[in-house]
């Protein structure tokens, strides 16, 4: 019978050096050139399963799992994943023992941004009118890609104008666009119109001396004309307390009864807020301010500004407009005198706060020119405060765009809206010349003249 052959021939019957046999038998041991190294582990083709295989093989020969539906496990193929609405369908997580995993959320950043833009539609819809201005103001509410033109910048006067401002183009001056259709749109703001010269020794005074009489001029005009709360109708504590005794006592008293002969608004500028509210805090300004010796070693102080004022319709705009003129019982909105030393001016009283009106309401303007000389005498021949304000001769004022006839110690503008009430006021009727308020090359007279209109404002 044929056996098979061995891999190797027989060696002789043991006889090998080295002791190739050691069971003395005669033949070679096949298993001594045998390493147990890794890479004989890893070639078995029989593997030891692990212990938590061996452990989950023995509980599901008694307990099979059980599949719940509709998930997958990890031991399911890679299968479609279905789509709804155009979406990719979300796999079921399990972990390995087939329980489902909680899906992990994602931050979606659309959730938000449809919240902000669901409350600026809600926004815009209860604001309309503001939001037409912010339409007009940044893209242009013309319709027209041009761009505005520019307003020139206007330096202030050094010498006296020779001609009135060109003439603008004629616009209705609105709250977003106060200064529309004004050749005063490109004057300096306020204060900065206030250029002090230079100052030199004058009379008894040093230089330095005319220089603290300069600023302490300034401080009053910014005082009397520039205060937001003296324009809507407070007390001009602030401008008093600069004036010499005897000049603050009859100024004091035309403001607490006011008069055709004696009207607070020769001095300050103020508007009752039940009528006209300033628009913001601009005024613009524009005129000179000069000195001179006063022929008594003494000092004057020559001032010639206009101020222009950009006003909006007040709570009783409309009421007043039809009926200028003040009943006799109607208590003025005026403050009380507050204690001495006080140098704020206080809000005026009496009057019921009005709400903010948008960007497209009408508004108008008026006109305050004021010329004003303050005389500063020589300390050593009279008894006055060198450090305080006197007014000298040749004071004067004139308003533009201001009913006649009302004595109440505040300015009344017109405004276009309200334009077709009669008036019937005592000398309320225009029937003086028509003047242009912004023309400065004319001197501006002292004596009383008949109302008259204005051909701009």
């Amino acid at each position: 019978m044929p056996i098979v052959e061995d891999p190797e021939p027989r060696p002789s019957e043991g006889r090998e050096p080295g002791g190739s046999d050691p069971s003395g038998a005669g033949g070679k041991d096949p298993f001594a050139d045998l390493v147990l190294d890794e890479g004989f582990v890893n070639s078995a083709p029989v593997k030891e399963p692990s212990g938590r295989t061996r452990m989950l093989t023995a509980r599901w020969k008694h307990t099979p799992p059980v599949d719940p539906g509709g998930r997958r496990s990890v031991n399911d193929g890679p299968g479609k994943a279905r789509r709804r609405f155009g979406r990719r369908a979300r796999l079921q997580v399990v972990d390995p023992w087939g329980n489902p995993r909680p899906p992990r959320r994602r931050r979606d950043w659309r959730t938000p941004l449809f919240a902000v833009l669901t409350v600026a539609v809600l926004l815009a819809a209860l604001n309309i009118d503001g939001l037409r201005s912010w339409y007009a103001d940044h893209v242009g509410g013309t319709g027209s890609s041009a761009a505005p033109t520019p307003v020139p910048t206007v330096a202030p006067e050094t010498a006296k104008p020779t001609t009135a401002p060109p003439k603008t183009d004629e616009q209705q001056p609105t709250v977003a666009h106060p200064w529309a259709g004004s050749p005063a749109e490109g004057w300096p703001n306020g204060a900065e119109a206030f250029v002090l010269p230079e100052a030199k020794d004058t009379g008894v005074f040093s230089a330095e001396e005319v220089a603290a009489q300069l600023r302490l001029v300034k401080d009053y005009l910014t005082a009397a004309n520039l205060d937001p709360k003296v324009l809507a109708g407070g007390r001009p504590d602030s401008a008093l307390a600069l004036l010499e005794r005897e000049e603050r006592d009859r100024v004091t008293a035309a403001l607490a009864n006011p008069s055709k002969e004696a009207d607070a608004t020769s001095w300050f500028s103020r508007f009752d807020p039940r009528e006209a509210i300033p628009v913001g805090d601009v005024v613009k300004a524009q005129g000179r301010i000069s000195f001179e010796g006063d022929g008594d070693k003494g000092v004057l102080v020559h001032t010639d500004f206009s101020f222009v004022y950009a006003l909006r319709p007040g709570p009783e705009a409309g009421k007043r407009a039809a009926s200028p003129a003040p009943s006799a019982g109607t208590p003025r909105p005026t403050d009380p005198a507050p204690p001495r030393g006080a140098g704020t001016a206080k809000p005026v009283g009496l009057v019921v706060p009005v709400d903010d009106v948008s960007g497209d309401t009408w508004t108008t303007r008026t006109i305050v020119r004021r010329v004003e000389n303050f005389r500063f005498y020589d300390p050593g021949r009279y008894r006055l405060d060198p450090k305080k304000l006197v007014f000298a001769e040749g004071s004067s004022s004139d308003a533009g765009n201001s009913a006649c006839g009302i004595y109440d110690g505040f300015y009344h503008p017109q405004f276009d809206q309200f334009a077709t009430a009669s008036p019937d006021g005592p000398d309320a009727r225009p029937t003086g010349p028509k003047t242009d308020p912004y023309d400065r090359s004319k001197d501006l007279s002292t004596e009383p003249g008949e109302c008259g209109s204005v051909s701009r404002y």
